[in-house]
């Protein structure tokens, strides 16, 4: 049932956030301690605003009241991936190169699941992370879990962090 509820919001949020000229990360739904959350994880060029939230939440969750095809009650969270985004498709990956990530595999690769370094770039279906020096080539069907992490090198350097 939550995955046919995420799909459904997927379908009402994705025209919502294209005119917004947004991308949807992600979108969660299920029972948390203060009940069922509905959260929705969102990322554009130069940073999501609190604005941007907030206005996409009035949106989606005007949307959500119409079609009104979630039984429980629920909370709606609107807000931006942060500074350890998800890295979930080849597209992420490719647009973050150069940035400090963190890899967690399925299958072990040199005898190792967890990778953190500097993502070189996406070749053939896999990722190269250069780690002291040395290269790892993971293809993007191991991935497990991957995330960009904090690095201090962007911010001494002034560029951005998206």
């Amino acid at each position: 049932m939550s995955k046919e509820i995420v799909d459904q919001v997927r379908a009402i949020a994705n025209p919502i956030l294209y005119n917004e000229e947004m991308e949807l990360v992600d979108i969660e739904f299920r029972r948390e301690s203060k009940g069922w959350v509905l959260r929705l994880i969102l990322d554009k060029e130069g940073g999501v605003t609190l604005d941007d939230c907030s206005r996409v939440s009035h949106e989606v969750g005007r949307n959500l009241d119409v079609e009104d095809f979630i039984q429980n009650p629920y909370t709606l969270e609107v807000s931006s991936p942060g500074l350890t985004r998800p890295l979930r498709n080849e597209k992420d990956f490719m647009k973050y190169r150069h940035r400090l990530i963190k890899v967690k595999t399925l299958d072990p690769i040199e005898n190792r699941r967890q990778f953190k370094g500097r993502l070189l770039g996406v070749s053939e279906k896999q990722i190269e992370i250069e780690i002291d020096g040395g290269v790892f080539q993971i293809p993007l069907s191991n991935v497990v879990k991957a995330n960009l992490e904090f690095d201090r090198d962007v911010l001494r350097k002034g560029h951005p962090i998206k």
